[in-house]
């Protein structure tokens, strides 16, 4: 039976994202989970991936860097992708928008995970890896549903607290929203025009609320 995934700290401090392997099950019998041997193999695929793109990341060379076993990496890991993946979340974290008890601050916990996330080694490692994921159908499904449907999830459930509390209004195309609100990360991440910054979370979830407060559905609302 498969064993609770533990949380585990990203690469940077203040970052605890929820470090769920896919290989954790039967097969993750043995010593104990290493929380530094976590930090250590995500601080090994993001930097392989900045440096030789994912076709450079490979099992033994990050077991050679962290000094382990490559058996003990597949024991956690069933594949490379898995591990790639599993480092994304770890630098981004699988729940961004936590419930605070105000819309504006959830959705400022959700995009300041992208603006800290993309300042480190992962930020550069982005568009080598967006390129890989255009080439390998099936390394684009695993982030696709490994990072992104699980963070949109949780900006999902941020939005819906919002309308019970009466912070938004109803007929809201959702996932626009979302797209509104973490695009602009991602397209400076990706394209390096201009540097992401600490103004940005607040101005870009400003531009969000005005359009869902409930005075605005009269004229923004996408239903009839």
């Amino acid at each position: 039976m498969s064993r609770e995934a533990r949380r585990t700290p990203a690469v940077r401090s203040g970052m605890r994202p929820n470090f769920k392997s896919a290989s954790m099950g039967s097969r993750s019998r043995g010593r104990p989970k290493n929380e530094r041997i976590d930090v250590e193999v995500v601080a090994a695929v993001l930097k392989g991936l900045r440096l030789r793109g994912y076709r450079g990341v490979t099992m033994e060379g990050v077991a050679r860097q962290v000094k382990r076993a490559r058996t003990s990496l597949y024991r956690r890991w069933p594949s490379k992708r898995h591990l790639v993946a599993d480092a994304v979340v770890a630098e981004l974290g699988a729940q961004p928008a936590p419930d605070t008890g105000s819309l504006r601050k959830d959705l400022k916990a959700a995009v300041g995970t992208l603006l800290n996330g993309f300042a480190g080694p992962l930020g550069k490692a982005l568009p080598g890896l967006v390129a890989d994921m255009a080439h390998d159908p099936v390394l684009a499904r695993m982030i696709r549903e490994k990072v992104l449907v699980a963070r949109r999830r949780s900006i999902r459930a941020a939005f819906e607290r919002g309308v019970a509390r009466g912070e938004s209004g109803r007929g809201f195309d959702i996932e626009i929203l979302i797209d509104m609100l973490t695009g602009p990360f991602y397209f400076r991440a990706l394209f390096g025009h201009l540097p992401a910054t600490p103004a940005m979370v607040n101005t870009i979830v400003d531009y969000v609320l005005t359009v869902v407060r409930p005075r605005a559905v009269g004229a923004f609302s996408l239903q009839p």
